[in-house]
């Protein structure tokens, strides 16, 4: 059914709890190519998180707030548009759009607190954001 936990997002949960440490946030933002190994998965990380949200998102980035709100998202202070959702414990995980327009296209970044790889590995955040933006791109058409 439509309320069963998808297989990945149970095998997320299990290495969180695997992997937490414990440690308090640090409230100092990374991004991605700032993991360990980040910069060399970064292409395929982008690929799968943050230019499926480009679509959706990139030439009406306000539409981020109303969606992030269904999934507990907050506003955030950076880019044109910005929100973060708290996916587990001590791990928030901030989303920035730029508005694309006639001459530039949009742009986005995932930003994470720097604690975070106490809690998962590169590859856990790389799932975990891809979940989060199909979550996100889903609650768009709840709005």
């Amino acid at each position: 059914s439509e309320q069963d936990v998808p297989l990945k997002d149970k095998i997320l949960m299990l290495h969180y709890l695997t992997w937490a440490k414990g440690t308090p946030l640090t409230n100092r933002l990374i991004a991605f190519k700032e993991l360990s190994e980040g910069s060399n998965y970064f292409p395929t990380f982008s690929k799968r998180t943050i230019k499926p949200l480009l679509g959706p998102f990139g030439t009406e980035p306000g539409r981020l707030i109303g969606a992030a709100g269904k999934l507990g998202g907050r506003k955030a202070d950076y880019g044109d548009v910005a929100v973060t959702i708290n996916a587990f414990r001590r791990v928030p995980i901030t989303i920035v759009l730029w508005r694309g327009d006639d001459e530039f296209a949009p742009e986005g970044s995932i930003l994470f607190d720097a604690s975070i790889s106490d809690y998962l590995s590169t590859y856990d955040i790389s799932e975990l954001c891809e979940s989060i933006g199909r979550r996100l791109i889903k609650r768009l058409r709840e709005i």
